[in-house]
């Protein structure tokens, strides 16, 4: 992994720099992207001492339209090589279709979807002519099902695991594969920015460590889909989902995000 460079999004938040480690570690260089311009400088002056490889950051605000657009031209401008893209950076929140805003529900179909798709659009054609590349796309466990209460949420991560799993079967024999990670409930800051903490999902939050460790792995491996960072019982429930009675899977799943202000 040494001479590999990866570009990460949502860098700077809890999957994200366990992501950030395992590929430094590896001896890869590093392309940082994010919104905070101190956090990502601090992240980057860690990672630089304490791993010896070379991190380049990129500040920008995923709701904005050409967000995409602004990473691809500093990578040029900077002549960077992409190897491996992950797809990490995400917006949730919680509260009914009706109750959230129109600027709310807009700015979380740019960041899951919007910037994802355009960073693939840029990076992909490049990765395909060396005939090498390795893409990685944080879905949910979300993106199985409807999800009342986090509608729009489970629809970008059913959007994006679609679009996936459609371009790893497009990319076969080119040299590049592209796979997607599927996790559960995650001790992230995540839950905090969505309103979720106080939820029956989060309850049983687990750690970003082992789930970026599996999906990194996977994404070396080429594999398609890698379901993780599910307790138990949730493994085999997870491959049911599908095929519940639509009506009773979302009255779970609505009971499972609920917190005392939105109950039924």
């Amino acid at each position: 992994m040494s001479n590999k460079t990866a570009l990460i999004t949502g860098a700077t938040g809890g999957l994200g720099k366990e992501f950030v480690r395992i590929h430094a570690e590896k001896g890869g260089d590093l392309v940082l992207v994010g919104r905070n311009p101190q956090k990502l400088e601090q992240l980057q002056h860690d990672v630089q001492n304490k791993y010896h490889v070379k991190v380049t950051t990129i500040a920008v605000d995923f709701t904005e339209f050409n967000a995409a657009e602004q990473i691809f031209g500093e990578l040029q401008k900077a002549n960077i090589r992409v190897d491996y893209l992950i797809n990490n950076a995400g917006l949730g929140g919680q509260g009914t279709f009706l109750e959230r805003t129109m600027e709310q529900d807009i700015n979380m179909a740019k960041v899951n979807m919007i910037v994802p798709t355009k960073l693939m659009k840029l990076i992909l054609p490049q990765m395909v002519k060396r005939g090498s590349g390795r893409v990685l796309n944080v879905s949910s466990l979300a993106a199985l099902v409807p999800g009342p209460l986090q509608a729009e949420y489970y629809a970008t991560k059913a959007y994006l695991t679609s679009l996936s799993d459609a371009l790893w079967y497009e990319l076969k024999d080119t040299g590049v594969t592209l796979t997607t990670l599927m996790p559960g409930a995650m001790e992230t800051g995540f839950a905090k920015a969505g309103d979720l903490t106080n939820t029956k999902m989060f309850a049983n939050a687990v750690s970003p460590k082992k789930v970026a460790e599996e999906g990194y792995q996977a994404m070396l491996n080429g594999k398609m889909n890698v379901y993780t960072g599910l307790r138990g019982w949730q493994q085999p429930f997870a491959s049911m989902m599908p095929m519940m009675p639509k009506k009773a899977m979302m009255r779970f799943v609505a009971d499972q995000q609920s917190n005392n202000k939105n109950k039924k």
